[in-house]
């Protein structure tokens, strides 16, 4: 990926981040997530990620929201990681995998966005 303006990787990663919400949202509403609290624990790190950058997007303050982008990463990383390794314990369905799928690839895009500003 060549390098992205901030403006346009905010942009990208929110695009990103929408995937990210349905996975959280399916989640959440899950009644496996009301019995395990790992996978709640993973809807929740979910959220968090999109609570931290939410007020500089608002603001359209692209330097800000890489920032705080790049120091959440991680923990947005784990719990994809997180939800992979369990899924198939919590859930067969093919709606689970299917939220594995989108958050792992949803996660990795934002990843290489991230790489591209460095």
């Amino acid at each position: 990926m060549c390098a992205l303006s901030p403006d346009e990787a905010m942009r990208r990663i929110e695009t990103q981040l929408s995937h990210v919400w349905m996975v959280r949202a399916f989640l959440k509403h899950s009644e496996e997530a009301q019995e395990d609290e790992e996978l709640a624990d993973v809807h929740r790190a979910l959220y968090d990620f999109q609570l931290a950058v939410g007020g500089a997007w608002r603001d359209r303050n692209a330097e800000e929201y890489l920032k705080l982008a790049g120091k959440k990463f991680a923990r947005l990383r784990s719990a994809a990681a997180t939800f992979a390794a369990i899924q198939p314990e919590v859930s067969a369905h093919t709606n689970f995998q299917m939220a594995t799928a989108s958050l792992d690839a949803a996660v990795a895009e934002i990843g290489r966005i991230l790489e591209s500003v460095k």
